[in-house]
């Protein structure tokens, strides 16, 4: 893949026709950002081995929310598709098949950022079915499937000011956070979100008054811990990582990225789940699969970090290599946003005269702009595009038309044999 995208650029000085006119009309296009912005731009074909287009291919970026699409793209290759993103019910009862669990009923996490109250209900019904009515022993609470680092400060800066994340945990109900309502002024009163401090501890609780709501007996209490592997599985809610996807990319959600992260920390390690682990497994895929990674640092899973450095060379490695990967290219096509229709595009490139044909991934940072993705022609070939803009000078929304009017343009381009 480096080689790949060398070739790519050596080759630019002997553009074929079309790269020689789509340039001359992305060059005019680019006379918009002011001359001290920092920028990298690549577009290749990848079926053809032509470049497009190439500037600053390997100059580190802030890629804002296009570094979900190293964390999806890595997932999808160590965990599957059909990987099942889970919370279970365990008990170390030494007996099954009565109305009493003689023992400790255990709520474990394994990343499900999806986690809610329904499916939490849902679990306590499945319970009920069996026939449990009572339980001797505890309700505990159980995140040990990662660390319990659930937020970093050197990860973003002036996080609590910046960004509004709930604490990170192997197991979540609600995304970790919840509405009180709070006194203003004399009579007056508003809902404001409040994050759990201490999510399984808290999680514990509510489902141990779940429980008594629903009419079976609890003769313990409720805390945290660690299910022993002896443990019996007794009930489970899963997501599969396919269907998860969709809503990281298209949504561009950072806390289920960010649980995400340390999933694959976590099962690539084989220990719990952490940055550290998640950064490492991530730099060794680039490696080991020739995308070009020099200049790469990953630091979370989101994007929401400014310490985040990638190339466009770098993106566009990456989404060669899945392109080519027929085991994975439509489940993670599938789960990038459509311009026009859904997700972070739903509102850009909307010309039906236009008619863009764009999966991508978009990102933004204060200062920071970044879409990469797939483009169909019209000729029915795809092209592989990635863009990062760093700036001080106008805005976000600048920027976001200046890359919608590079894919517009290449997008309407008649592109034949022989170009």
């Amino acid at each position: 893949m480096k080689k790949l995208i060398l070739l790519f650029i050596l080759i630019s000085a002997a553009l074929p026709i079309f790269a020689q006119r789509i340039k001359t009309e992305i060059d005019h296009i680019l006379r918009k950002v002011p001359p001290k912005s920092n920028y990298g731009i690549l577009i290749i074909n990848p079926m053809k081995e032509d470049t497009i287009y190439a500037h600053n291919v390997n100059t580190p970026l802030i890629p804002a929310s296009n570094t979900k699409l190293f964390t999806t793209a890595v997932a999808i290759y160590f965990l599957g598709p059909e990987y099942p993103i889970s919370t279970k019910f365990f008990t170390d009862a030494k007996r099954q098949g009565s109305k009493k669990l003689d023992g400790n009923l255990y709520l474990k996490g394994y990343g499900n950022g999806l986690f809610s109250d329904e499916d939490l209900d849902n679990m306590i019904s499945d319970l009920k079915n069996k026939g449990i009515k009572e339980i001797n022993g505890n309700i505990i609470g159980d995140d040990t499937f990662f660390d319990d680092v659930y937020s970093r400060a050197d990860w973003i800066e002036d996080e609590k000011k910046t960004v509004s994340l709930p604490p990170v945990s192997a197991l979540v109900l609600n995304k970790n956070k919840y509405e009180v309502r709070k006194k203003i002024r004399k009579k007056r009163y508003k809902f404001v979100t409040e994050f759990y401090s201490d999510p399984p501890l808290k999680i514990a609780e509510v489902l141990y008054k779940k429980l008594k709501a629903a009419s079976i007996t609890v003769n313990g209490i409720y805390k945290k811990g660690q299910t022993p592997n002896s443990a019996i599985e007794i009930g489970v809610h899963s997501i599969k990582l396919k269907d998860y996807l969709k809503i990281v990319n298209k949504r561009s959600d950072n806390f289920l990225a960010e649980c995400l992260f340390k999933i694959i920390g976590a099962v690539s390690s084989g220990e719990e789940g952490s940055a550290f682990y998640a950064s490492q497994t991530i730099n060794k895929f680039l490696f080991d699969n020739d995308v070009p990674s020099e200049v790469t640092k990953i630091v979370d899973g989101s994007g929401l970090s400014r310490n985040n450095q990638v190339s466009v060379g770098s993106i566009v490695g990456l989404l060669e290599k899945i392109y080519f990967d027929i085991r994975y290219y439509d489940t993670f096509y599938n789960s990038l946003s459509t311009a026009g229709t859904d997700g972070t595009l739903r509102n850009r490139m909307k010309d039906p005269l236009l008619d863009v044909n764009f999966r991508g991934k978009t990102g933004t940072l204060n200062g920071a702009s970044s879409v990469s993705g797939y483009l169909k022609l019209k000729n029915g070939d795809d092209i592989i595009i990635s863009m990062i803009f760093e700036f001080s000078k106008n805005s976000n929304n600048y920027y976001r038309n200046v890359e919608d009017e590079i894919i517009e343009k290449l997008a309407g381009f008649d592109y034949k044999p022989g170009d």
